[in-house]
């Protein structure tokens, strides 16, 4: 199991050295000028040239290092070390300016969102992100388990068929179509909640069952399937045998093997729950990363578009290295 744990840190920053070279030659080659204001504004010719160079985007690979520099912290242990650090902040104070400060993963200034740097953005709205994926995850766990188990008890029954069609319904909408439902019936028709408001426990109600749907009907499909090849193996029947109420068959012994399926889809799915919800946090207006990275492709950002990316990226190997060591908890027979 450490052999393992160490093995996927390891590839941790090979895999995000990638994801950021293809992010990086993606975002270079949208359209458009990243140094333009929102309204389309343009700085005069001399200040955009000085702006290009300050930010390193006169040239793909001076960009390219440049960040890989400062997001790996490469950079800060090297002013560290040779003492540069000290002695920029020293001549700073001579002068009577505040000294600089360099974080250990800097992931760079935001050219959308002047004065900030994607550091602080991340930081304020990956948080209210989390909160509405893992909100969403436990809901979809709520519905699509039990929904699978009543599924399984007895295959092509009208309760099975039932709990198919409403998977089937929650897969194939898309999130915004359910997030207009629910707002139109909820907000509107009954007048409880209101849209846009977040803050308050009841505020997280409807986004994340917008959200957790389509998850639901995942896990409500993936847990039938499990169920119905578990109740017909050996040592269900032996469990039966024994005097086993059914109840302890399904969820002591047949549910604890038929959630493996859906232990391995809730890696990504909560990795893409957490930061993926943006045209969710779109829909219901939630102050998450969903509309900073929208904003950051149309205005072609690349400090943010990268850095979002790269906080996706290790959230996503992160949770897929949780859920290879939780499968030792569920059966320790797996290697």
């Amino acid at each position: 199991m450490l052999g393992l744990i160490a093995r996927r840190l390891v590839q941790l920053p090979i895999i995000l050295g990638v994801i950021y070279t293809l992010t990086l030659n993606l975002a270079w080659s949208i359209p458009g000028n990243p140094l333009e204001n929102p309204e389309g504004r343009r700085p005069q010719p001399e200040v955009a040239a000085a702006m290009q160079r300050q930010y390193k985007l006169d040239s793909f690979w001076s960009f390219y290092w440049s960040y890989l520099d400062n997001a790996s912290g490469v950079r800060f242990v090297r002013e560290t070390v040779t003492g540069e650090a000290q002695r920029r902040a020293e001549a700073a104070e001579s002068n009577g300016k505040e000294a600089p400060t360099r974080r250990v993963f800097d992931l760079g200034p935001s050219l959308q969102y002047r004065d900030q740097r994607v550091n602080e953005i991340i930081g304020g709205s990956l948080p209210v992100s989390m909160t509405l994926g893992a909100a969403a995850i436990a809901i979809a766990l709520v519905i699509g388990v039990p929904a699978g188990v009543a599924g399984a008890i007895k295959p092509n029954s009208g309760t099975d068929m039932l709990t198919l069609s409403v998977a089937l319904v929650g897969i194939s909408l898309p999130t915004f179509v359910i997030g207009a439902v629910l707002l139109l019936i909820f907000p509107v028709l009954l007048g409880w909640g209101r849209i846009p408001s977040w803050g308050r426990p009841i505020d997280l109600l409807l986004p994340a069952l917008t959200l957790s749907l389509p998850f639901a009907a995942y896990i409500a499909r993936l847990t039938r399937l499990g169920m119905i090849e578990q109740l017909k193996s050996d040592y269900v029947r032996t469990a039966r045998a024994k005097g086993v109420s059914e109840a302890g068959v399904l969820f002591k012994h047949a549910l604890k093997n038929a959630f493996l399926p859906v232990l391995t889809y809730l890696g990504p799915a909560t990795a893409y729950a957490m930061t993926g919800s943006f045209v969710v946090e779109r829909v219901f207006v939630i102050p998450g990363m969903g509309q900073h990275f929208v904003n950051a492709v149309q205005n072609k950002d690349l400090f943010l578009i990268i850095g979002v990316v790269l906080i996706y990226a290790s959230l996503l190997i992160i949770l897929n290295l949780i859920v290879d060591v939780l499968y030792r908890w569920v059966d320790p027979r797996i290697e």
